[in-house]
């Protein structure tokens, strides 16, 4: 019997990091045009629909019911998210024009008022030993919020800027039945499909993967088609992939030291970290379609690189963290108990490469 083709080991880039690129190029030689773009619009609007689809049915009413009982970790994580990402969008306002553009600042601000991520949260927590079910409540939580908050709060601090085009009931309608709306499906449909797709994860890290590989072509190549690309230099791009890196720098270092000033245990902790610094492409791209129009593609690109460094980099911090020695469990994260806990992952760069694979 054949042996199976692996990725070597020795290399550093994951390789759907390298189908990412490669599907910008795709976009940049070939760029779909007249029937070919709405037929690939509809179905990138449908993969991202079976997507949070699969994610309803994979989250258990018991678990989220479970899960409310650790409220204030869910809070610490939409403060994260909602309020303390935003000011630091907002501090960067002084960076415009000298460092960023005000179109790669819009963008950049629209990238810290997305909801957080949830299968990058579940899979890097879980690498690193930490309180998995509330990572899964976490993300899952901070979807469902950014389903309204991002669209508010994207009114609040970006009218007239970089393509928006202002919220209205008729914007909050379309981004709800993309995403909540599939959702909500899931969760009435999960007695009969959770335990399929509960014994076939793969299933839905490949309909994660490919619908974002699908978006991004999309996106990308409308802009491709409208010359928006044509406003971005180089260093500009430099730039804003250092500004990027400091604001990531900055809610991992906040998210694990304030999560231990705030009492929370290492487990905890954990679970802070990965979903309260990480930002959902998933859920950022559709609604970027929304609020932006044909601007979109202009104003997710500080999204999309802000997504590959957070891949990158959580991806080395949860295999340190699952190095770390396991303290007893104590405190508030005690409450889920020992078995909540995912079993260790030995450190090795091989496991760094599951995680990134693993997550979106």
């Amino acid at each position: 019997m054949p042996k199976r083709l692996t990725w070597p080991s020795w290399l550093p880039v994951d390789p759907y990091v390298l189908l990412l690129l490669a599907t910008v190029g795709l976009a940049a030689l070939l760029p779909a045009r007249g029937a070919a773009a709405d037929g690939a619009s509809y179905a990138s609007t449908a993969a991202v629909a079976l997507l949070f689809f699969l994610y309803g049915a994979r989250l258990s009413t018991r678990e989220a019911l479970r899960g409310l009982a650790h409220w204030r970790l869910h809070l610490t994580v939409l403060a994260c998210t909602f309020v303390l990402f935003p000011a630091l969008g907002l501090a960067a306002r002084g960076l415009v024009p000298y460092v960023l553009t005000p179109a790669l600042y819009s963008g950049f601000l629209f990238l810290t008022l997305v909801p957080s991520t949830i299968q990058s949260s579940i899979a890097f927590t879980s690498i690193a030993r930490g309180n998995v079910p509330a990572a899964i409540c976490a993300g899952s939580f901070s979807s469902l919020a950014g389903i309204v908050l991002t669209p508010l709060l994207a009114q609040a601090l970006l009218p007239g800027s970089g393509g928006f085009t202002g919220f209205s009931g008729a914007a909050l309608g379309q981004i709800a039945l993309q995403l909540l709306a599939p959702f909500l499906a899931g969760q009435l449909l999960r007695r009969w499909a959770g335990t399929f797709i509960l014994g076939h994860k793969r299933i839905l890290g490949l309909v994660d993967r490919g619908s974002i590989l699908l978006v991004v072509y999309t996106a990308f190549s409308e802009g491709m088609v409208r010359g928006i690309w044509h406003q971005v230099t180089a260093l500009r791009l430099v730039a804003l992939l250092g500004v990027e890196a400091v604001l990531l720098a900055v809610m991992l270092t906040v998210t694990w030291y304030g999560g231990r000033r705030l009492g929370f245990d290492r487990g905890d902790r954990i679970a802070i970290q990965f979903a309260g610094s990480k930002k959902s492409l998933a859920s950022g791209l559709p609604m970027a379609s929304v609020l932006f129009g044909p601007q979109a593609s202009l104003a997710v690109l500080p999204l999309m690189l802000f997504h590959q460094m957070q891949l990158m980099v959580c991806a080395v911090i949860a295999r340190r963290r699952a190095g770390d020695p396991r303290p007893p469990a104590s405190g508030e994260g005690a409450a889920a108990g020992s078995a909540s806990r995912a079993p260790a992952v030995g450190p090795g760069r091989r496991s760094m490469q599951r995680s990134v694979s693993a997550a979106r």
